[in-house]
């Protein structure tokens, strides 16, 4: 079991959780560079309404203006992260594994199929079949049919072998805000929450602690407080 120290930051603002990442990437880079042992951090979040477009994102994929971002009270950031354009908002848990790879002996292709694999078990516990599509990252609901529709968003940036910036979870979100974007470039694909799914609001609590037993089950982390 690898130490792993679990933050719940609660609400906080896209901007200061990235800082926060940062700080404990360069960390774990160094402590990793003088051949030190790390304890890996999972952070847990909600954020105020925005938009993040990822490195290799299309800005046209965001499908308003500015100032019609603000009528809605959201603001638009570009980010070090991959994949296209996403939203964030309270309801949604966005969970942020700032971790060495090598600790947990995996690249970073597995990496991102264990982070799916968190995803599916926990949407299952709710009686929802979380599924991967081919050549596309996250985790979706009947994937590969007409229906298909993203319940959970993935873009990582890993520098070093240590990884940032991770998964948002649609639980309560409000999804009309994906309505502004094409949600991950995707023109032709729906999005959904669990909300959504079951027809009733979820505890986020209870989803936290759903997500944190599945990173123990998928990648043997033992959390320290």
């Amino acid at each position: 079991m690898i130490k792993t120290k679990l933050i719940d930051l609660k609400i906080l603002s896209y901007r200061d959780a990235w800082t926060k990442q940062q700080l404990l990437l360069e960390q774990l880079k160094e402590e990793k560079h003088l051949g030190k042992s790390s304890i890996n951090y999972l952070l847990m979040v909600e954020h105020p309404h925005v938009y993040t477009l990822g490195r290799n994102g299309n800005k046209q994929n965001m499908l308003i203006d500015t100032i019609q971002m603000k009528a809605k009270n959201a603001e638009f950031i570009k980010v070090d992260r991959g994949g296209d354009i996403t939203y964030h908002g309270q309801g949604q848990l966005v969970v942020y594994p700032v971790i060495r790879l090598d600790m947990f002996g995996t690249g970073i292709k597995e990496y991102i199929y264990r982070l799916e694999e968190v995803v599916i078990r926990t949407t299952d516990k709710y009686g929802i079949k979380g599924e991967r599509m081919q050549g596309a990252i996250g985790v979706w609901l009947d994937a590969d049919t007409k229906m298909a529709r993203k319940i959970c968003a993935i873009g990582v940036k890993c520098s070093g072998f240590v990884t940032m910036h991770g998964f948002a979870l649609n639980v309560n979100t409000d999804l009309n805000y994906f309505n502004y974007i094409n949600p991950c470039g995707f023109v032709d694909k729906g999005v959904t929450s669990i909300e959504k799914e079951l027809k009733y609001k979820v505890d986020l609590t209870e989803i936290k602690t759903l997500v944190r037993q599945n990173f123990t089950d998928v990648f043997g982390m033992a959390f320290v407080y």
